[in-house]
């Protein structure tokens, strides 16, 4: 297999900027982050309804292991400089729209783990749709994965 040629140019400048690293052997399989992802998820799930800030930041949490073990499948990680914004967008350039899910999710974690006022809380429905969206995330990667090589 050859390299993903969509966002092909952007993964590159993320490289170039340490915003993504390149690993080998071990490293570059994600598969271990797939299972951490849905326990995450699934502790998302069970807590929706009686904690739902909790719930919406493990399933933004989980959705962020999806992606990551994608990129891990390419031999890619994000660095500490990169963090949860390279993710976001290596993986909207190789992928596209079908990731904005991640990027929302991201930005209103952003707002609950760093509130601006009092009163920033989150619903059990928006936990649920959270929960969803972060589940939509785990068949993509299901279906990218095998159909990745090392970038």
């Amino acid at each position: 297999m050859s390299r993903w040629p969509r966002g092909e140019a952007q993964i590159e400048q993320l490289i170039a900027n340490k915003k993504l690293q390149q690993v080998i052997w071990g490293q570059a399989n994600g598969a271990h982050l797939l299972q951490k992802a849905s326990r995450t998820l699934a502790t998302a799930g069970e807590i929706a309804s009686q904690v739902p800030d909790s719930a919406y930041v493990l399933a933004y949490d989980a959705a962020r292991y999806y992606g990551t073990a994608i990129l891990a499948h390419q031999g890619l990680r994000p660095t500490s400089s990169g963090g949860h914004y390279a993710v976001e967008v290596a993986l909207r350039a190789q992928f596209g729209d079908g990731f904005r899910p991640f990027g929302a999710m991201r930005r209103r974690r952003n707002e609950l783990e760093y509130p601006t006022g009092p009163g920033e809380t989150i619903t059990p429905d928006e936990a649920q749709r959270a929960i969803q969206d972060a589940e939509g995330l785990l068949q993509a990667a299901q279906q990218l994965m095998p159909t990745l090589s090392i970038f």
